[in-house]
């Protein structure tokens, strides 16, 4: 974990076997579910942020405007963002993003299929990839704080990867 700047906000620690059942809770009552379509070899030559985020992550609220953001200002780069909603209701998803807007494309994975592939610990999870396809970042939480480093790091892949 980063180091926190004093005065931040402190996020407060659950406790991981109350996630883990919590997860695996509603994974099985989305059992049903159909799996979601996520392909991203189809974005190979791009750089992608794979953002996993859920209408009751109140982190979320921050990191979406600011991945917008970053898909504004890097687009035409090669920056790709995906969102991966993990809510168990898709009323839910919608609420909220009639109340947060977002400008990327967003894949829904109630039966958290996809989590758990990516073993997503905690919201917002971001998953970088290079452009050749290669998991080269992930991060738990989203700090304002650390915006300025996130972003110089997606400069660093989008201007040092072979396009």
């Amino acid at each position: 974990m980063l180091p926190i700047a004093d005065g931040a906000p402190r996020a407060r620690r659950v406790p991981r076997a109350w996630l883990a059942a919590l997860m695996m809770a509603c994974a099985a009552a989305r059992a049903a579910s159909p799996s979601p379509a996520l392909d991203l070899d189809q974005y190979r030559g791009k750089v992608v942020v794979l953002d996993f985020w859920a209408s009751w992550c109140k982190p979320c609220r921050q990191s979406i405007p600011w991945l917008n953001e970053m898909k504004s200002r890097y687009a035409r780069d090669g920056l790709v963002v995906i969102g991966v909603n993990v809510d168990a209701e898709h009323a839910d998803a919608e609420r909220f993003m009639r109340a947060v807007r977002i400008d990327f494309d967003v894949v829904f994975d109630p039966s958290g299929e996809l989590a758990q592939r990516f073993k997503v610990q905690g919201m917002p999870s971001s998953f970088v990839f290079d452009r050749a396809g290669k998991l080269v970042e992930s991060r738990i939480g989203f700090r304002d704080t650390q915006k300025s480093d996130h972003e110089a790091d997606i400069r660093r892949l989008l201007s040092n990867s072979a396009r």
